[in-house]
């Protein structure tokens, strides 16, 4: 490893140490917490109680993937000291073109869901205070002067007490439920249910385990921590392994709850985040309120930790994106820029804040457009098979400082994550209602 130490940045956390130890740790713990949203819990709940332990295996191989696409977005921002929307931007136009189209549409209705998942906990909490969509405003507002008024180290702490709160929330659950540990030992055995579509709804498991444009914003995290160089791989590795690791927790102590509690009483719960509050009813019923409540605090941090998540690292990700075409292949794309904060006070980081959350608000009212939740799943589906792609591409080529393009097995770890995500893309695609759109 090159122990360089050409960071200009000044302070502690940017000078590489010569001993590595835990208190480093960081960007990894936001990328789990914003990786990991309701959805996926009430995903991984389902799945629980439809096949019981039989897909623990898929949820763990899920982290996996998950690992090696971070670490590739983590290794590229540290051995070219580039960002990755440079990196992007060097394979032509068309990846200027797909971000932007994407990042518009997508911040768009994902403003309106996140907001709506935070909101939904807090109004079954306080049910007297005010509707669901006031929640969803509240929530969106506080997570905007939040992450316009405080750089990241401010940031990444509040997102690690958050990170606890959901890891109490769900190993308590886990062991309140009581698992079968011979049985969950049997579903790492790599068995499919038998079922119609058994082979899609395992590959669906595996690629909804934590992440999908956070995936991307790692590497900016890394970067805002003041890591800019290599003399910081090792501990972006262990940083990133920590994050699934976490991961993997979460995901693991909700099949546990998904199993023991719905799919031994053939209980169903709706997809959606209205799962978790159909979740809470039955944890009242089984436990008593003081879970139920428990529980719905730890359904809280799960989604404002997505929705602050996704307010800091998507507009990191946008302001390098103003930044690199404005200054039209100069070297805007600067992992020392992220480093320094300017990013974060950059009038592009504050316009794409206020983009996730305003506009978003009319959707909280008048219900989500056909067309455009059409395009936001097709483009969010293809955006995995895109980050793959581009990785794999940068990481084998010139690019790449020699020493740190990509070996053999993250040559395989990244294929596997492009065809899945692939395959999981045409089907996305091919189930969406194209005969209604037009």
């Amino acid at each position: 490893m090159a122990d360089t130490t050409d960071n200009k940045v000044t302070g502690e956390a940017n000078s590489v140490p010569r001993k590595y130890s835990w208190r480093y740790i960081g960007p990894g713990i936001v990328v789990a917490a914003t990786g990991v949203g309701a959805g996926d819990l009430v995903a991984t709940l389902i799945a629980g109680s439809n096949f019981g332990y039989t897909l623990l295996w898929a949820a763990v191989i899920g982290c996996l993937v998950k690992i090696s696409l971070a670490e590739a977005a983590g290794r590229w921002h540290l051995s070219t000291g580039s960002t990755l929307f440079d990196g992007w931007a060097s394979l032509g136009r068309w990846t200027t073109w797909f971000f932007a189209v994407y990042v518009v549409i997508w911040g768009f209705v994902y403003g309106a869901a996140a907001m709506s998942s935070s909101a939904l906990p807090l109004q079954a909490l306080f049910p007297d205070v005010m509707d669901l969509e006031w929640w969803a405003i509240a929530c969106g507002l506080v997570g905007l002067v939040f992450v316009w008024f405080n750089k990241y180290a401010v940031f990444e702490k509040v997102m690690t007490v958050l990170v606890g709160v959901m890891f109490v929330v769900t190993v308590y659950l886990a062991i309140r439920v009581t698992p079968n540990l011979p049985d969950a030992f049997a579903g790492l055995l790599p068995v499919l249910p038998d079922e119609k579509d058994s082979v899609l709804n395992t590959l669906g498991l595996i690629g909804g385990v934590g992440g999908t444009i956070t995936l991307a914003a790692y590497g900016y995290w890394v970067n805002a921590k003041g890591w800019t160089n290599t003399g910081w791989m090792k501990v972006m590795r262990l940083d990133n392994r920590v994050a699934y690791i976490t991961t993997g927790i979460f995901v693991v102590a909700m099949l546990f709850v998904g199993a023991e509690l719905l799919h031994s009483a053939d209980v169903a719960i709706a997809s959606g985040d209205k799962g978790l509050i159909q979740l809470s009813d039955i944890l009242e019923d089984e436990y008593g309120s003081a879970t139920a409540k428990f529980f719905l605090i730890g359904f809280f941090a799960t989604s404002f930790t997505s929705l602050i998540g996704v307010w800091h690292g998507v507009s990191l990700m946008f302001a390098d994106f103003v930044a690199r075409y404005r200054d039209r292949g100069g070297a805007a794309g600067s992992g020392q820029e992220v480093a320094s904060g300017s990013r974060e006070r950059s009038w592009p980081f504050r316009v794409y804040l206020l983009w996730l959350t305003f506009p978003p608000m009319v959707l909280l009212f008048q219900g989500q457009p056909f067309r455009l939740v059409i395009l936001y799943g097709v483009l969010g589906a293809a955006f995995l098979p895109f980050l793959a792609g581009t990785l794999m591409w940068l990481l084998n080529t010139s690019r790449t400082p020699s020493q740190w393009r990509n070996g053999p097995l993250s040559n395989a770890m990244l294929a596997i994550a492009g065809l899945l995500f692939l395959v999981l893309c045409v089907k996305q695609i091919w189930d969406q209602p194209w005969s209604e759109f037009f």
